[in-house]
């Protein structure tokens, strides 16, 4: 049974938006990273935290639908949820949702490096938590 996935409220300010007032494109990927700290904060494995113990999660890949423009004044929510992992990658569903509407679909893929930027295994602590919270099927 999948764990509970991760919600996070995003509003849209002016600085956020094109001239058109729509969400410019690379600030959906920043609305999406905040969802993912949330995310493992909540799992009490927030990236500042890791960052500290000399592990790095980064993005290996990042896979983009944008569905329906997001506009200055939303208020959007960043759905996170797990949807596989390895001894080395985990990759997440995330949308960016607008009431009952998908404004963004995404499937981000991330990987595990040490202080010299170097691959490592999934550390113990995120494995017992993707274990315990999301089995993989």
């Amino acid at each position: 049974m999948p764990g509970t996935p991760g919600r996070f409220p995003v509003k849209v300010y002016y600085e956020d938006t094109d001239s058109l007032s729509v969400v410019y494109y690379a600030n959906y990927l920043k609305y999406l990273e905040r969802g993912r700290s949330e995310f493992f904060a909540a799992a009490g494995l927030a990236p500042w935290t890791l960052n500290e113990q000399g592990i790095i999660v980064a993005v290996y890949r990042a896979d983009l639908t944008f569905l329906s423009p997001a506009r200055l004044g939303d208020t959007l929510e960043v759905v996170t949820s797990v949807v596989e992992y390895t001894q080395h990658r985990l990759v997440l569903d995330q949308s960016i949702v607008r009431g009952k509407t998908r404004s963004v679909k995404g499937e981000i893929s991330l990987v595990f490096l040490n202080r010299d930027l170097e691959l490592r295994e999934m550390p113990d602590m995120i494995a017992a938590w993707l274990r315990e919270h999301w089995p993989n099927r």
